[in-house]
């Protein structure tokens, strides 16, 4: 196969994952179901051989890519670009917790999504970082070679849309990733199209810091 091709895979679960409790920027470890489902993922994309890793430097990022690093023995490079998203005041918090802890920034949030909660990024600003960590990727791929970035739910997918330049206001028709499930963006004849989404989730809930209705 000549394609080139980029694995956007997000990592496993943790412990705030399971306890629906947003996490961002937060540096929260995977856990042993997280740790599993890394092992059991990273089997599974060996096949595709990649030619390089690169992570997000959360450790649950960069763990879950140094389960495939140990079988295709490459290194893992760290590009904080791949970050999650910063949530800001509902980092540490469930999504019921961040109402009954600040409803008068939440209701301000949910009327107008565009409104930036204190210490948090805009889905603008994620998307451009994560897409040109995604460009400068792509720009090392040769024909025939796939390259695997690990990061994070919201900012993967804000990040791929923002690369294939999908207008923001349908963001949220991209539906938000599984632990350890993954995108592949494809070169074909007409550019960078998506592939795959989500593979390899079912039947895996979703468990994600991104869960509004509105991004």
């Amino acid at each position: 196969m000549s394609l080139r091709q980029l694995v956007l895979w997000r990592h496993g679960r943790t412990a705030w994952n399971a306890s629906g409790r947003i996490q961002g920027q937060t540096d929260v470890p995977l856990d042993d179901v997280g740790r599993a489902q890394a092992r059991d993922a990273a089997a599974r994309l060996a096949s595709l051989s990649p030619t390089f890793i690169v992570s997000s430097d959360l450790s649950r990022a960069a763990d879950t890519a140094e389960a495939l690093a140990e079988l295709v023995a490459l290194s893992v490079t760290r590009d904080p670009r791949l970050r999650e998203m910063a949530f800001g005041i509902r980092e540490g918090l469930t999504h019921e917790q961040t109402f009954e802890q600040h409803p008068e920034a939440m209701a301000a949030f949910v009327a107008e999504p565009s409104t930036l909660l204190p210490g948090a990024e805009s889905y603008a600003q994620v998307g451009r970082r994560v897409a040109a960590s995604i460009r400068d990727s792509c720009a090392r791929l040769e024909p025939g070679q796939t390259g695997v970035l690990v990061g994070h739910g919201a900012a993967m997918r804000v990040g791929i849309c923002a690369f294939l330049a999908v207008p923001e206001q349908i963001w949220f028709r991209f539906g938000g990733f599984s632990n350890c499930s993954w995108a592949v963006l494809a070169d074909r004849r007409r550019g960078w199209c998506i592939t795959e989404w989500n593979a390899g989730s079912l039947p895996e809930p979703v468990l994600s810091d991104d869960e509004r209705d509105n991004a």
